[in-house]
């Protein structure tokens, strides 16, 4: 190629930056008119590298954001005392994406030869395809602002960052046995393949992919119904699929720290605990969450032994399955077996006596005579 990759670095960056470095960050603080400490916590929140005061690393965008950051806090909008925190999130989440838009850029100049012919050509694909990504960022941005406003004026007296809301994992099983026998592009298939079917399923029922870690999906629903909804499809979809290994789930119901994206709470923590104790292709949920959807005849609930895990001890987790055809006879009484021995729902008011158990029906009998042993044995 005719041009060297330093010059085709520096025009890569003139395309990106929007103009040359020409700016020290002292330089660059000052002409924003914003404090030196300042303009270095919020460079490193970011997730840039630390540079000397004399480097030249600066343009003239960057002294327009920080001038913008700046006003933002001066207004009200940005509290002072989350503002690093605010540029954190800010940095992580953008620097992910533009990893995967660099990705992408150099899987299409493979792809396609002819686009990347000369550096001086990358520079020009970069330079027309810069608007589009753009435009494209900031219509799903605004849709997230619309969709999240809509949220929170549905419910005004909530607590936007504290609020009831069902957790759920999902985590592909054997996933680290399964890195040792496939190639990083099978690897690659089989993670883009989960990533799709879970954010496609999550959000036809409603639900918010928080985050993807490798091989798990963390998410979060606010109908108990659209939680299980998610948990069942995709354990079903993931069994169908040849090219995906089987999955399992945990979910928990209560209180939760949303912030800046992510979750926190002990409700995380109690369905992330659930889902290492499932097997393959089970779906475990908190008391909680069953009591939530006891009366929902969709799904079938059934209790599992206690279980002590890190941080809890004797755990009394169901297992969530959908329900068959409704359920008659010794099947019903089963059913409500199980919701009574999970603390569900109130027990049957003890038989008297001198009553014939015989005049029960019979497919309920073996069921609940042996419920009334149990409520004599106590008594």
């Amino acid at each position: 190629m005719a041009d060297s990759s330093e010059e085709l670095q520096q025009r890569l960056e003139r395309v990106l930056l929007g103009g040359r470095r020409k700016y020290t960050r002292l330089e660059v603080a000052e002409k924003a008119g914003v404090p030196d400490d300042r303009s270095r916590r919020l460079w490193r929140a970011l997730g840039f590298a630390t540079v000397r005061d004399d480097e030249v690393v600066f343009t003239d965008a960057d002294v327009e954001a920080m001038r913008t950051a700046d006003q933002l806090v001066q207004s009200g909008l940005i509290d002072p005392s989350i503002e690093v925190s605010v540029t954190r999130a800010l940095g992580q989440h953008l620097s992910r994406l533009a990893e995967w838009q660099v990705d992408m850029l150099w899987q299409l100049i493979t792809e396609h030869p002819e686009l990347g012919g000369s550096e001086r050509q990358i520079a020009r694909l970069v330079d027309r395809l810069l608007p589009e990504l753009e435009q494209v960022q900031n219509f799903v941005w605004r849709r997230h602002l619309a969709a999240y406003a809509g949220r929170a004026l549905a419910a005004p007296d909530e607590h936007l960052e504290t609020r009831t809301e069902v957790v759920g994992f999902v985590d592909m099983v054997g996933y680290t046995r399964l890195t040792r026998q496939i190639d990083e592009e099978e690897l690659s298939r089989v993670l883009d393949a989960f990533e799709t079917l879970a954010t496609e399923v999550i959000a036809e029922h409603h639900g918010r992919v928080v985050k993807m870690i490798g091989d798990e999906v963390l998410f979060v629903a606010d109908a108990p119904v659209d939680a299980a909804e998610i948990a069942l499809t995709l354990t079903e979809r993931t069994s169908a699929a040849e090219t995906l290994p089987s999955v399992r789930a945990g979910m928990a119901s209560g209180r939760i720290l949303s912030r800046f994206g992510d979750v926190y709470g002990s409700v995380v923590n109690l369905a992330a605990r659930l889902t290492s104790v499932a097997r393959p292709g089970t779906i475990l949920v908190d008391r909680e969450l069953a009591a939530e959807l006891a009366e929902e005849k969709a799904y079938e609930l059934k209790p599992r032994r206690p279980v002590t895990v890190r941080g809890y001890n004797r755990l009394r987790p169901a297992a969530l399955r959908r329900a068959p055809e409704t359920p008659t006879g010794m099947f019903a009484s089963s059913q409500e077996l199980a919701a009574e021995m999970l603390g569900l729902t109130e027990p049957k008011p003890q038989m008297p006596d001198n009553e014939d158990p015989s005049t029960e029906e019979l497919g309920n009998a073996p069921f609940s005579r042996a419920a009334h042993r149990r409520r004599r044995r106590r008594s």
